[in-house]
């Protein structure tokens, strides 16, 4: 067990993994070593495209090469700690590490809500007011968008930070995941953590909540203006174009809320199906987005036929 500091801070946590399945945890770490590798390649060459692609310097493109950096950095952060506990027992993180890394998990959460959020409202734009859409995605207000997206994320997940850096742990310094995330350091406290529990829910209904209701709202007009045209060939375009974009809403907001509740009010689900789903979350998205864009979105998949070619 770890000693106290005069702080009250643990020098080092335990990431325990995935608590009932340690007798699997070799071949637990194939596919997702397997899924991490395809989520680097897949998203580096996405980036590639829309950089060296003169064609793919539009809005829609710019938003999902900011999308791909994301998908870059979110597995990043937590898989290979993850792998370094399934192959080589490698458990042990620092109480700052810890926090660091649980800061830039949530970060990259709300900033990808932020993107996926725009992209909404760039695909409601193109489609139900095209004649101001040069005008409402110039250079400057696209780079408006990014930063806002970050000083959002910034502010909504700092304050974790804060809450979890004064309050006073137990001498349980085992954290039952696989990587450091909010509530996991929380519940080792020793101490009431009631507004730690009132501030995550808020936080996160307050930004990713009210980007889902946005999202529904822009997809909502754009379903009324799409059934509206009288060219059936508009219509098939113009539902092509937001197909890749639902796909992704669905694969990340689904699995994150279940397992934002679950944590929170799931008392029946067992731990390690709320874990290994938590895992899922963090590299099943990252690996399949462009996956999902390069068979769905015209542009891309031509360009990378015309690469190959």
């Amino acid at each position: 067990m770890s000693t106290l500091n005069s702080s009250r801070h643990p020098s080092t946590f335990l990431l325990l993994g995935i608590p009932g399945m340690e007798d699997s945890y070799n071949w637990i770490a194939i596919p997702f070593c397997f899924m991490y590798i395809v989520a680097l390649i897949g998203n580096f060459g996405v980036l590639f495209l829309i950089v060296t692609v003169s064609s793919l310097h539009e809005p829609m493109y710019i938003f999902l090469s900011m999308l791909s950096v994301t998908d870059l950095i979110l597995p990043s952060v937590a898989l290979p700690k993850t792998l370094g506990i399934f192959w080589f027992n490698s458990k042990s993180i620092s109480f700052h590490g810890c926090l660091t890394q649980m800061f830039f998990i949530h970060f990259i959460y709300c900033l990808e809500s932020a993107i996926l959020l725009a992209m909404a409202y760039d695909r409601y734009v193109a489609i139900c007011d095209p004649l101001r859409y040069a005008v409402k995605f110039t250079n400057i207000i696209i780079r408006n968008i990014a930063a806002l997206g970050l000083v959002r994320s910034f502010c909504v997940v700092t304050p974790f930070t804060y809450l979890l850096h004064r309050l006073p742990y137990c001498q349980n310094i085992e954290v039952p995941h696989t990587y450091c995330e909010h509530m996991g350091i929380a519940r080792l406290a020793c101490a009431d953590v009631t507004v730690n529990i009132i501030y995550g829910l808020t936080a996160a209904l307050s930004s990713m909540g009210l980007d889902v209701v946005f999202i529904i709202a822009s997809y909502v007009h754009i379903l009324r203006t799409v059934l509206s045209m009288n060219s059936h060939q508009a219509r098939q375009k113009s539902f092509s174009t937001c197909t890749s974009h639902v796909c992704v809403i669905i694969l990340f907001y689904v699995p994150a809320f279940f397992s934002f509740f679950a944590h929170r009010f799931g008392k029946h689900i067992p731990r390690n199906v709320h874990i290994f789903v938590a895992n899922l979350y963090i590299i099943l998205p990252s690996m399949l987005n462009p996956v999902i864009y390069s068979v769905s979105t015209k542009k891309i998949r031509q360009s990378v036929l015309k690469l190959f070619h």
